[in-house]
């Protein structure tokens, strides 16, 4: 028990650095992607769109696909899980809702703005881009308040037995995993977080086993004739 509670709390604090991390990013990237639009210099909104570019592909992305998929791996190895409680369910749709908009949209276009950039074309209104990254940074602050106050009842469809928390060795791959995948996408240059997903999966099957065996009524009797054993 001590190593499951010293794991998963070390499950929590890397999600906590990869969130504020992921946060922190998204500031400076408001931060150059203003400077390069208020810019009359060509050479200082090339410079602070280059670095834009280069945070939001090497450093924000990553770390954002980390604080996702830490946070997953803990609803899926807790008795939190997904949908029991509606604080927890708003963050997880925020969560999926930003990373769509992260890789669909908001890079895509940084990018794109990039290249006119360079080639001395008339440059976009910035006023979309930066009211993006504007609410992706409130929609943050939103989740860390979710986090910390924990607020509204549980949802109307969860169940009222409590799922069982996973044992030390899946708090531990909630930590090696995600950061392997910060290393790998690092040295690789490309924020894939493949393992991540991988291990989520097994946890997902492996709780839903374990949800169904728990509602077999054989399997209740054979745990309560163990216990009067014992």
């Amino acid at each position: 028990m001590r190593a499951t509670k010293i794991w998963r709390q070390s499950a929590v604090c890397l999600h906590i650095l990869t969130s504020v991390g992921w946060m922190t990013l998204a500031v400076v990237l408001l931060t150059l992607m203003a400077t390069a639009s208020a810019s009359g210099d060509p050479s200082v909104r090339v410079s602070a769109l280059s670095m834009a570019s280069l945070v939001d592909h090497r450093l924000l992305a990553t770390l954002a696909n980390a604080s996702a998929f830490t946070g997953f791996l803990l609803c899926a190895a807790t008795p939190w899980g997904f949908f029991r409680h509606w604080w927890v369910l708003a963050k997880f749709v925020i969560t999926i809702v930003q990373l769509n908009l992260g890789i669909f949209l908001l890079s895509p276009t940084l990018h794109t703005t990039e290249a006119v950039v360079r080639a001395g074309d008339a440059v976009p209104s910035p006023v979309a881009r930066l009211a993006g990254i504007a609410c992706m940074i409130g929609a943050m602050a939103f989740q860390a308040w979710l986090s910390q106050t924990k607020p509204w009842r549980r949802t109307g469809w969860s169940s009222a037995t409590k799922p069982a928390q996973a044992p030390a060795w899946v708090f531990a791959a909630a930590v090696a995993v995600p950061l392997a995948d910060i290393a790998i996408g690092m040295s690789a240059g490309i924020p894939l977080p493949l393992l991540s997903a991988v291990l989520l999966v097994v946890l997902l099957v492996r709780r839903r086993r374990r949800a169904r065996g728990a509602a077999d009524p054989q399997v209740e009797r054979a745990a309560a004739v163990a216990v009067r054993a014992s």
